[in-house]
């Protein structure tokens, strides 16, 4: 089977989307199945080409275990507005098409990652012209969450996108939805789609050949009895992160208790602020890191906090950073409603939940956790075991190996 996975995002950018293609990538070639990407320059999370890239419309390369990559042509812009924003989803779905229509041969299928959404238009035409199968994948309801998130207001606009959306799910031969509540969402509008839920998961092989000898908690002057709590990733709007800058400044008496914050973002400059306005001496800023350089930062710490804004948007999120952080025996405080804490706090017992945006109950768990220190142990081996047990990367691509094959 020659498969296709088309997508803006793709390493060496770092992110989980890009991750989690990567890896799927393998493991359907582990699987028999002959894959190609078709991506953009790499410019994520900088919005930002790599001086060798820029003024090129194509590359063919080739991908640390073999794959065979091609990046086409986008336009990149560090300007935020929605139709700089635009020009660059619309240059890689319009440079996506010509390259796959006249650099690229026939394949029996194509995965078309979204979001974009807009992707699933170059996605369509290249199915009809190729005569592939279409399966799309969608990580983010589109347009609903730029609606939510009041990215869109325009009537028109949303009206357009809804059709767009429906126009692309109606030309897919399957699709398939990063949680339950995306798959739920399509499979109640489109009851008539063959939809998988192809979940997120751990890759404990990988995991465990990026970890080394190094001490981190050590090397940056962090006690053994310090409690560490860690949050790592994209420090933006979304997450809330402001809330962990509050709990640690009403926890400010306890001299062991300390924050450690590793990442970029809009909101970092911002959070660096407030923690000087508030006195939290308690809170340690690093910068962002490589991906081997975080898993070894997680194994250092006690315990991770994984928040985002309290929006309905975010009822069926699954932040995809807990994989990783279960896998390696560390229980999280979850700041997520909904599926989440279905399955990783009510199900896995992997740490306790607090009502996102309330930094008072996340105090009251941190004290819980410094008061109970046990229940670090206990809380990790849950979601070791979990995640091992329900989140395995090699049965999720097996699973999802035998849908693409089903007729």
């Amino acid at each position: 089977m020659k498969i296709l996975i088309l997508s803006q995002y793709f390493p060496p950018e770092t992110g989980a989307p890009q991750n989690r293609l990567y890896n799927l990538a393998e493991k359907l070639t582990a699987l028999g199945a002959e894959v190609e990407i078709l991506t953009a320059f790499p410019n994520y999370p900088n919005y930002e080409k790599f001086p060798e890239h820029r003024g090129k419309i194509y590359l063919k390369e080739k991908g640390e275990s073999g794959l065979e990559i091609h990046r086409s042509y986008i336009y990149v812009s560090k300007n935020k507005s929605i139709f700089s924003r635009l020009i660059n989803y619309f240059s890689f779905t319009i440079s996506s098409f010509f390259i796959g229509v006249f650099k690229l041969g026939k394949f029996d299928l194509i995965i078309c990652e979204s979001p974009p959404l807009f992707l699933g238009i170059s996605a369509v035409f290249l199915k009809w012209i190729k005569g592939s199968q279409l399966v799309f994948n969608v990580s983010d309801l589109w347009p609903e969450s730029a609606i939510k998130l009041g990215l869109v207001k325009n009537k028109m606009i949303i009206a357009l996108t809804t059709r767009l959306e429906e126009w692309i799910y109606s030309n897919s031969t399957k699709i398939s939805g990063q949680t339950q509540g995306i798959v739920r969402d399509i499979a109640k509008r489109f009851p008539a789609k063959n939809i998988f839920w192809l979940r997120n998961g751990v890759d404990p092989k990988e995991i465990e050949s990026k970890l080394d000898s190094s001490n981190w908690r050590k090397n940056n002057g962090f006690e053994d009895e310090d409690l560490l709590f860690y949050f790592g990733g994209l420090l933006g709007y979304a997450q809330g992160l402001d809330c962990i800058i509050h709990a640690a400044a009403k926890l400010k008496e306890y001299q062991n208790i300390k924050f450690v914050i590793v990442g970029e973002g809009p909101e970092k400059e911002m959070l660096i602020n407030l923690a000087k306005d508030m006195g939290t001496e308690n809170v340690y800023f690093f910068n962002g890191v490589t991906k081997n350089e975080v898993l070894n930062i997680i194994r250092s710490i006690d315990v991770a906090i994984v928040p985002l804004r309290k929006l309905d948007l975010f009822l069926g999120a699954i932040p995809s950073k807990i994989f990783e952080i279960l896998y390696l025996k560390k229980p999280i405080l979850l700041g997520v409603e909904g599926e989440a804490k279905e399955l990783f706090i009510d199900n896995a017992k992997a740490g306790l939940a607090f009502e996102p945006d309330n930094s008072n109950e996340l105090v009251e768990k941190i004290k819980f956790i410094a008061g109970n220190r046990d229940k670090i142990i206990s809380m990790g081996k849950n979601g070791h075991d979990y995640v091992c047990e329900k989140f395995d990367r090699s049965e999720i691509a097996n699973s999802f190996f035998v849908f693409l094959k089903k007729e």
